[in-house]
């Protein structure tokens, strides 16, 4: 990615996708170009949490919403420590942010951590054509006039598809994210950072758990030296087709019986670990809309989700795997994609969908609770046996 920081209003920007579509617009953000998968999300709102959130590393994300910026940008609500997109593409920029904690513009933002992005009046037929042909490679740039020489260079560039990307977002050495002031530590939890956002430990520190977040690297010796209580894999970018040191580090936690919590890019671990085989979606599920079924009880949550790939199981009932029968626990009702998983023979679950969803919706918080519940439930079956 080559950019510079000084913009002008009105530079011009092309955006050129795969295929050949070209869609024109004005600079928004750093100046420059950048290469990734283009990909579309649907929320409302939370635009902050999607630039800062790992799993949208080597993506070039297109919002939805017609107007973007308007909260401008605060420092409390980042998912991590910068923009995670590998670029940004709006309908229309907020002129002047109208809120009481922003700090900065969203434009001054994106330039200053070198962001390249465009503001184009063609979202809505972007969208539509991602739906019908799929996510692809794509290339924004204020540099190049000509289409076809930068769609070369896109057709030149890596796909998502085998991509393993967790060790390129992961925290570079552990950290313990404590419970807040006057919440007693009831357990300890081994956080695998694969990409991790960081609502996700403060909302288990809320319930109690010091959170030890590790290197996506970590072992299972690594892990299980630790003597936690439970184990968290989290969401995180790439093909989990291509994450294989993850799948190990989760099967030696199985073999162990740790409880065991997965979210997004966890779901699809465990889900290999159980021997399940994973693939990419046409184009994604990327919003904070997406409806979801409980297969035990029928109740639907409304779910934030960010994943281009899912997990391929019998959605029918019960199945065998290595570790006992397991279940398709979440379904997706917009197009049946198996959304969690749980095993019936061992304390695991996992949840291809966002319970700690900043900014919101939070049906689906009360995982965090089940995660809890888990382990206080080996915990009191390990005194009772006197473990």
């Amino acid at each position: 990615m080559t950019t510079s920081n000084h913009q002008s209003a009105q530079v011009p920007a092309i955006l050129v996708l795969e295929d050949g579509r070209v869609f024109h617009g004005v600079s928004f953000g750093a100046e420059g170009e950048t290469f990734g998968e283009i990909v579309f999300n649907t929320g409302m709102t939370g635009y902050q949490e999607t630039l800062t959130d790992p799993s949208y590393h080597r993506q070039i994300v297109a919002m939805t919403a017609p107007h973007i910026g308007n909260t401008g940008v605060n420092d409390d609500d980042p998912e991590s420590g910068r923009i995670w997109v590998a670029g940004y593409v709006v309908r229309e920029p907020a002129r002047i942010p109208s809120n009481w904690r922003a700090k900065r513009t969203l434009d001054e933002e994106l330039r200053q951590q070198g962001v390249v992005g465009i503001a184009m009046p063609g979202t809505r037929a972007l969208t539509r054509h991602l739906r019908d042909k799929g996510a692809m490679r794509a290339a924004v740039s204020t540099v190049e006039t000509d289409p076809e020489r930068l769609l070369e260079r896109v057709l030149a560039s890596p796909r998502m598809a085998g991509a393993d990307l967790a060790g390129e977002v992961t925290t570079g050495a552990p950290y313990t994210v404590a419970p807040p002031e006057g919440v007693p530590t009831r357990f300890t939890v081994a956080a695998v950072d694969l990409g991790i956002k960081a609502m996700t430990p403060q909302r288990l520190a809320e319930r109690g758990c010091e959170v030890r977040v590790l290197p996506a690297g970590s072992t299972a010796e690594e892990i299980l030296a630790l003597g936690t209580d439970g184990v968290f894999f989290s969401n995180g970018p790439g093909d989990p087709a291509a994450a294989d040191a993850a799948v190990a580090a989760m099967r030696g936690v199985l073999d162990a019986g740790k409880p065991l919590f997965g979210i997004c890019f966890g779901n699809q671990i465990l889900g290999r670990a159980l021997g399940l085989g994973t693939y990419k979606l046409p184009f994604g599920h990327r919003g904070v809309n997406q409806p979801v079924r409980d297969t035990r009880t029928g109740r639907v949550y409304i779910t934030s989700q960010n994943h281009g790939f899912a997990v391929r199981a019998d959605t029918d009932g019960p199945f065998d795997t290595r570790y006992g029968r397991a279940e398709v626990s979440y379904i997706g009702l917009n197009d049946n994609v198996v959304e969690g998983l749980r095993l019936l023979d061992r304390p695991a679950f996992s949840a291809q969908f966002h319970p700690e969803a900043a900014a919101g919706p939070h049906d689906a918080a009360e995982l965090f609770d089940a995660f809890v519940d888990l382990m206080a439930d080996h915990k009191g079956a390990q005194a009772s046996a006197g473990v």
